[in-house]
Parts: C-alpha cells; sequence; structure tokens
C-alpha cells in the first residue's frame, strides 16, 4: 500500500495539482503509513511536515458534531429537541410564513432547510441580500448576529423533509454554545480536545510557523490565495469566499461549519475514537446513531449512493458511489483542501489534507489516493 500511496503523491505533486499533503493511514488502529509531502508554503520554500497545521474549513463539521453529541451524552439536550429552547432568536419560518420546528437531529444532518450561500445562483439570493456570512471569510459579525440574519430567511424546506448541505453547523455552534454556557470555541475545547489530549485542534492559530499557505488550482500551477477570493465551486453559482487570513483573525467568529484549525494527526485521533467506539468522548450507541444514515431515500445532490449522519456521509451504495469502500463508511471533505474516509468494515481510516483547493477535496488525487489504499 505505501509505494501505491507514494507513487499517487509523487505523481499529483509532479503534476502541479498539490503543492503539499499529509495522508495518513490506520489500520485495525495501528498508523501503517505517514507522510508528508510537497510543501508547506511554496514561496518560502518551506517543506510539509507531519504536524503541520491547516484551516479545516469543512473538516470542523464532525468535530462540532461530536460536541453536540457529548452533550446528549451527558444528558442536556437529546437529538429530537426543538433547538428554538436554546436559540429563541433564530426561528426560521418556512417559505408560506408557517412556524417551522428545527431539531438537533436535523441540524447534524443537514436536513433542516438550510443552504449556504456560496450555493445561490450568480445573480445572488436570500443569503447574499441578508449578508450572511458562510464562516469562511473575515466579518465583523458575531455568531449570533449571524443566526439572526439567517433566522430571517424562509427555509428551503419543511425541516426532516429534504437535505442540503448548508451551514446547519454554524447553528449548532450556537446552539451549543448556548446548552454548554460558553463560547463554542470553550466548549469544543471542553467536550472534545481536551478529553483527546488534542493541542492543536482550535479555532485560533496556537503556532503560526506551523500553519501552511492556501492554494488553488491554476495553470500552470496552483496560485496561492492572499486574501478573500471568491471562486465558483459549482457552475452558476455565487462562488466559495476562502479568506485565509480569517485563521489569524482573533476577531472571526466561532464558524463550527468551518472556522477550526487542525492537524491530520488530531483528526485521526478523532475519527479512529469514533471507529473504536467513542470512549472517552461517547457511548457506543451515540456512535452507532452518528455513523448511521439519517436521510432515508432522500437523493444527496453530489454525493450518489450516500446518505448523511449526524455530522458526515455515509456510504450506501458503493457502485453508485463508484468507489471501493465498503458500504457503511463515513466521509467528508474540506474546501481548503482535504479529504478523509472511514470504513468501519475494514478497520481502516484515511486522513489526507493539503493545501490546495479543490484537487484535495474532490479532484482527481481524492480518487486515486482511495484506490491506492485498497489496491485498485
Amino acid at each position: 500500500m505505501a509505494s501505491r500511496i507514494d507513487t499517487v503523491l509523487e505523481q499529483t505533486l509532479h503534476d502541479q495539482r498539490l503543492v503539499g499533503a499529509v495522508v495518513l493511514v490506520a489500520h485495525r488502529g495501528e498508523l501503517i503509513y505517514h507522510r508528508a509531502a510537497g510543501l508547506a508554503d511554496r514561496e518560502a520554500q518551506v517543506p510539509m511536515r507531519e504536524d503541520a497545521l491547516f484551516r479545516l474549513s469543512s473538516v470542523s463539521k464532525p468535530i462540532a458534531s461530536v460536541a453536540a453529541l457529548v452533550l446528549v451524552a451527558q444528558g442536556k439536550i437529546q437529538l429530537d429537541d426543538d433547538i428554538s429552547r436554546w436559540l429563541p432568536y433564530f426561528k426560521p419560518t418556512l417559505g408560506d410564513g408557517q412556524p417551522a420546528t428545527i431539531t438537533l437531529r436535523q441540524l447534524l444532518s443537514h436536513t433542516a432547510g438550510l443552504s449556504y450561500g456560496f450555493l445561490e445562483s450568480a445573480e445572488g439570493g436570500p443569503y447574499k441580500d441578508a449578508g450572511v456570512s458562510d464562516g469562511l471569510e473575515r466579518s465583523a459579525l458575531t455568531l449570533e448576529e449571524n443566526l439572526r440574519r439567517l433566522g430571517q430567511i424562509p427555509l428551503q424546506y419543511k425541516p426532516g423533509s429534504g437535505w442540503g448541505y448548508s451551514i446547519a453547523t454554524d447553528v449548532l455552534g450556537g446552539l451549543i454554545a448556548a446548552v454548554h454556557g460558553t463560547s463554542l470555541a470553550v466548549a469544543i475545547d471542553q467536550l472534545v480536545v481536551q478529553p483527546l489530549q488534542l493541542r492543536d485542534t482550535s479555532f485560533k492559530v496556537n503556532d503560526v510557523d506551523r500553519l501552511t499557505a492556501a492554494y488553488l488550482n491554476d495553470q500552470p500551477q496552483p496560485h496561492r490565495i492572499e486574501d478573500l477570493e471568491v471562486i465558483p465551486v459549482f457552475e452558476g453559482t455565487i462562488g466559495i469566499k476562502l479568506d485565509p487570513a480569517r485563521a489569524l483573525d482573533p476577531n472571526a467568529y466561532d464558524s463550527g461549519g468551518s472556522g477550526l484549525v487542525g492537524s491530520a494527526g488530531e483528526f485521526l485521533t478523532l475519527l479512529e475514537t469514533l471507529r473504536q467506539g467513542g470512549a472517552p468522548l461517547l457511548p457506543k450507541a451515540l456512535v452507532d446513531e452518528m455513523t448511521r444514515s439519517q436521510t432515508g431515500e432522500l437523493e444527496l445532490e453530489n454525493w450518489p449512493g450516500r446518505g448523511f449522519g449526524l455530522g458526515f456521509t455515509v456510504l450506501k451504495d458503493p457502485a453508485a458511489a463508484q468507489t471501493a469502500e465498503s458500504a457503511g463508511s463515513w466521509r467528508l471533505g474540506g474546501a481548503y483542501g482535504h479529504s478523509w474516509f472511514v470504513d468501519p468494515a475494514e478497520e481502516l481510516t484515511v486522513v489526507a489534507f493539503t493545501n490546495t483547493a479543490f484537487e484535495g477535496m474532490f479532484g482527481q488525487f481524492t480518487v486515486d489516493l482511495c484506490n491506492a489504499v485498497y489496491g485498485q
């Protein structure tokens, strides 16, 4: 396996589709592959290192989701509780003006009727008009101010009746903070980071020298994202705002969906904790619920063959997904260039953090890496 992964990494770097990457593979609880390759900062010629820090973008989502489930395990909130008990200012209505009830389960599974501003059409839409932040760019808003704006926008569908990848995890962040009685940063630190003895997973960079630069695929090579850059993710959409400096802004609000910084090794620790049953964070019953598809027969746009659990996708049909992963595998990525998956049937966890959007999230590298792991 190691030589196959090495080949994929070296070819992708040679083709200038990635600037740098950290790839970790654990099998049956043992780290069987670990490599830092390429450059953390091309302009300064800083080599990638295994403990490099990355802007996690949507890798933040499963971390925040676990924090919420720890509160469930503590009996502070239940999965099917109405969130307005803790967020009385956040009460979006249905399109016809009728009141709607959103539950914790619906936030976690992205079935709450919310969306993302970056998914709106190039002409704009209600999220842009309301000035809602997606959590990836610097903003003068507080978390509560952003959620208040979001709460004025009608939901896209009745909660529980549809699915849409969304800013729900930022709402979840507000809920976690309210239930725990602290800021979201303190809550995640106390509920997830400290129990796992992590050091680097935080909303604030604790070692700037280890923070990687951020790049975007381009010709003939990726270009450095220096400041706020708007990049269309899907044709016809307004585009995602990548703003690397947000991670260094002490005033940026805590975005549960995209604001954390961390390392590949620490995220592997969290995934392995879940794969091995959840202790010391969660009872196995809650891990089982987290890793079960919550979306029934709903189709997940851009995720064929997959459902959504409580924080990430769950593979239902490997053939439809065109993957070697086993049914029941969990997967998600991050816009700054990250992909990861856990295959419980094979006792396998794979984390690939890169500094290159979007190749590292859903480019050919992610396909080639998966095939290399499974020997295909």
